[in-house]
């Protein structure tokens, strides 16, 4: 297992995309990685956590940055939170952010146990300056039962800011331990 720390803020002053992106604790701009991307201001993030109190480490104050547990491996029976988080996303004349994502989840024979298409993330006026960093509405529960197989799980996520019209193709994984 290993602890995820992950810096809140989209750095979009200026314009200048070179200064774009998520930075880590140091102030670096992190380059863009299968989990976590900004596109044209637009940021996400997914990461699949064994912390049962996610939310709680979610729900501090904003100059508190949460660190939650990605594990790599996860025995069967233990519940696992896939959670979506996003970034400066484009507001309507109305100053309401609009985001939704496509979630597939892929078991380790490539076939698709879920697939959804448009789930509501955000919907409605923001609390909090629109540069940080928010949890999606969409929070994806596993736990592996005895009749999943063994192997690498994946989570695809396209996460859509439909006013601004850019989709960050997002994805997390890990392995679910056989019997």
């Amino acid at each position: 297992m290993k602890t995820l720390w992950f810096a809140l803020l989209l750095a979009l002053s200026g314009g200048l995309p070179a200064q774009e992106g998520f930075h880590d604790q140091t102030g670096h701009v992190v380059p863009n990685t299968d989990y976590s991307k900004v596109v044209k201001g637009f940021g996400g993030m997914v990461i699949a956590t064994s912390d049962a109190d996610w939310k709680a480490k979610w729900e501090t104050p904003s100059d508190t940055t949460p660190n939650f547990t990605v594990p790599t491996s996860v025995p069967r029976g233990k519940r696992i939170f896939v959670l979506i988080f996003f970034g400066n996303p484009q507001l309507d004349n109305a100053g309401q952010a609009d985001i939704s994502c496509d979630i597939d989840v892929i078991r380790p024979n490539g076939t698709t146990s879920t697939h959804q298409t448009d789930a509501v993330c955000f919907k409605g006026a923001l609390k909090g300056d629109p540069h940080d960093m928010f949890l999606s509405t969409q929070a994806i529960g596993f736990v592996g039962d005895p009749s999943d197989p063994g192997g690498k799980w994946q989570f695809r996520i396209t996460l859509k800011d439909n006013i601004r019209h850019v989709e960050l193709p997002l994805k997390t994984s890990f392995v679910l331990q056989d019997k």
